[in-house]
């Protein structure tokens, strides 16, 4: 019977990477670069951006690995410095938006759709549907609601690790998130 391994924490992968390990490095990277990208995506809104602050926030911190505090943990510190990124992006490109109802030139109703091949016709219409309303309801939330349902639930973070993030105690990241979480429920009641 073999043992099952586990991974090395964070920590120790950051002191290998210190000490010039590559494969710590390419570990860390590995274990990280989806959930980052998924966090950058939501927050500016454009998955090639994402991509590119993606490696713009590993860049960083390999240039800043030996300032790491490790009384923090590794991954609140990525994520402060991924944050940070796609804020300044953000301010400096105000992003423009589309409507994705409209009129044609004709002033006839255009509605764009996406097509989901895994879906039977009306599990598509109610998949779009559902995908659409989550969409407006994120956007609709306050801006500090707003960011930590997606570092919750795009970046997959702990309420702990929001909460070193964000600077704020446990508790008030509980209680923001369960009103963020209320207000979602009560914008897709027709779905639920």
């Amino acid at each position: 019977m073999t043992e099952a391994r586990t991974a090395p924490p964070d920590e120790l992968l950051v002191s290998l990477a210190l000490e010039g390990d590559q494969a710590a490095v390419t570990s860390l990277v590995t274990r990280y670069q989806r959930r980052v990208t998924g966090f950058l995506a939501q927050l500016v809104g454009d998955i090639e951006v994402a991509r590119d602050l993606t490696q713009e926030t590993f860049l960083r911190v390999w240039g800043a690995l030996d300032r790491f505090d490790p009384a923090y943990r590794f991954s609140t510190w990525l994520f402060r410095i991924a944050h940070n990124l796609g804020v300044d992006h953000l301010r400096r490109r105000r992003l423009a938006t589309t409507s994705l109802e409209g009129e044609d030139r004709e002033g006839q109703p255009v509605q764009v759709a996406v097509a989901d091949l895994g879906k039977d016709p009306l599990g598509h219409f109610e998949n779009v549907a559902l995908a659409g309303a989550l969409r407006t309801a994120i956007e609709g939330l306050r801006p500090e609601y707003r960011e930590l349902i997606l570092l919750r639930h795009f970046a997959g973070l702990s309420y702990q690790e929001i909460a070193d993030l964000e600077s704020m105690p446990l508790g008030t990241v509980k209680n923001k998130l369960f009103r963020a979480h209320t207000v979602l429920r009560g914008a897709l009641a027709d779905f639920l």
